[in-house]
């Protein structure tokens, strides 16, 4: 792989066999630990992602519309998102843009307030109350700066997961898109400035199950960081510069030499 800036992980739902290949490799990798789970009816496990589950593959029941049972699998986990809500509230600077333009994030500076947890509109961050620490998948930056794949991508056997230059990979996905037809479309690149995950959907973004149709940066943090951010730092900006006015015309605040007090005693 040739270590560019701007790559995308192409996820084709439509070449995924639920193998769960790439979970595992992920908690591979990252030594993540597992915990023990509940059945809850479903193939799924576990059944959301955690702080120790960075990938999740999704299992997922359809009648399609000439009424045929299918499974949707579909490949879950952080986004990368180019206007990244987690990265824009995260007060410590835990979440940040990488050279690759993936989301990446400084464990050690978590200070587990999980704002990011409430403001990512595809509700991927994940809270441990033992750590007090955020978790989430960084696409394997330690991998990437060794001009590795992700590790996902490495174990994926049918290339459901490819990575690359943004631009090729958009080009495949539209080709695939093209060649499927129907319902068939590429999820991603139209919203939050483009996210750095692009899925090839074989049926429409609203049929997957946790998926948003139309995700976005939540009006409070816009409002927050964009606007009354900048505002309250220009007030205190404001407010430092009157003082050192002040202090240039009028010189410093000096204690009252006469106390107002008579020396004499009241005489």
């Amino acid at each position: 792989m040739n270590n560019k800036r701007d790559l995308v992980k192409l996820i084709d739902t439509t070449l995924c066999t639920a193998c769960r290949g790439c979970q595992v490799a992920c908690k591979q990798w990252n030594e993540l630990p597992g915990l023990p789970t509940k059945q809850t009816g479903s193939y799924q496990n576990p059944p959301d992602l955690q702080w120790n589950t960075w990938t999740l593959i999704r299992f997922q029941e359809y009648e399609s519309k000439n009424g045929k049972f299918e499974w949707l699998f579909r490949k879950d986990g952080c986004m990368h998102c180019t206007d990244a809500a987690c990265v824009k509230v995260c007060p410590s600077g835990a979440l940040y843009h990488t050279e690759y333009g993936s989301v990446g994030i400084h464990h050690e500076k978590c200070i587990g307030c999980k704002y990011c947890v409430s403001a990512c509109p595809f509700d991927v961050p994940r809270y441990d109350r033992a750590t007090d620490k955020v978790y989430k998948c960084d696409l394997c930056y330690s991998r990437l700066q060794g001009d590795q794949e992700p590790a996902c991508v490495k174990s994926c056997l049918t290339e459901a997961l490819t990575i690359g230059p943004r631009d090729a990979m958009l080009k495949k996905a539209y080709a695939k898109v093209k060649q499927l037809g129907g319902d068939a479309n590429v999820y991603g690149d139209k919203f939050v400035g483009g996210t750095h995950v692009i899925y090839v959907l074989g049926e429409k973004p609203e049929v997957y199950e946790g998926l948003p149709k139309s995700p976005s940066v939540p009006v409070t943090t816009v409002l927050w960081k964009d606007i009354l951010k900048p505002l309250s730092l220009l007030a205190a900006g404001g407010v430092i510069a009157g003082s050192f006015l002040h202090y240039i015309i009028h010189g410093p605040k000096l204690p009252d030499e006469d106390s107002g007090q008579d020396k004499k005693g009241g005489e």
